[in-house]
């Protein structure tokens, strides 16, 4: 893991765009990144992915609900069920030091609701919440799948949100302790550009408005080369 030789002031933070990646690779990263935020090396970071496919197992998994899965299975730290993971979707780790004010599980939570809520609302698509229940809505259909875990006070694992993934996957298990059927894509409800860089840019806003958080400046182009005179030219025979 490289980390910055100093790491970022407080309320700063920092965003890693990652290609697809198997999720084993990416848990190790987070574990990475967690270790060195709670040291105080790293400041709040946010990664942003998507994986290979796989289902990923909460602490509150009902192992009966996977049995029939034939994709890789892999038991995580982080609360909630079963989920799966793929490509089409959009995968957020924040790697976040909470600070005293925000020291409570279940708003963190619905925190991340809201990232997602506010993200759907930049496309035009209304998300809602359901009682009782971790996630984001459209209409009778879910969305967004959200499983955290926190060391300290520092958040890791994160949140999940279906753009245009094979949802057969998911019908080979029960995600999240529903029935299959409840899934769907952002792409079922509105047009999506070619690449995830929008869903990206719209995640990492909405991440700093909820939780008071601003970006990096954008560093100063480098000076001009100056013009060589023409009698500097290099001549070719």
């Amino acid at each position: 893991m490289e980390t910055p030789s100093q790491p970022l002031p407080e309320g700063v933070l920092e965003v890693r765009r990652l290609p697809r990646t198997d999720f084993r690779a990416a848990h190790t990263l987070q574990r990475e990144l967690l270790e060195a935020r709670l040291a105080g090396r790293i400041g709040d970071v946010l990664v942003l992915t998507e994986h290979e496919p796989v289902v990923t197992v909460g602490r509150g998994t009902d192992r009966g609900d996977i049995a029939g899965s034939t994709l890789p299975v892999v038991e995580v730290e982080r609360g909630g069920e079963a989920t799966y993971h793929g490509p089409g979707q959009l995968v957020a780790y924040p790697i976040l030091a909470l600070p005293e004010g925000r020291r409570d599980l279940h708003r963190y939570l619905r925190d991340l609701e809201e990232v997602v809520l506010r993200v759907l609302a930049e496309v035009d698509v209304h998300g809602t919440r359901r009682p009782g229940l971790t996630g984001v809505w459209i209409g009778e259909r879910k969305v967004c799948s959200i499983g955290v875990a926190v060391r300290r006070w520092v958040t890791w694992h994160g949140l999940a949100l279906n753009l245009s993934v094979d949802l057969a996957h998911f019908r080979q298990f029960r995600p999240c302790g529903l029935d299959a059927s409840v899934m769907a894509n952002v792409a079922d409800f509105v047009e999506l550009p070619p690449t995830r860089l929008l869903y990206e840019v719209l995640v990492v806003k909405h991440v700093c408005e909820v939780f008071g958080l601003e970006l990096p400046p954008i560093p100063p182009p480098p000076p001009p080369v100056p013009d060589m005179p023409l009698g500097d030219l290099p001549i070719l025979h």
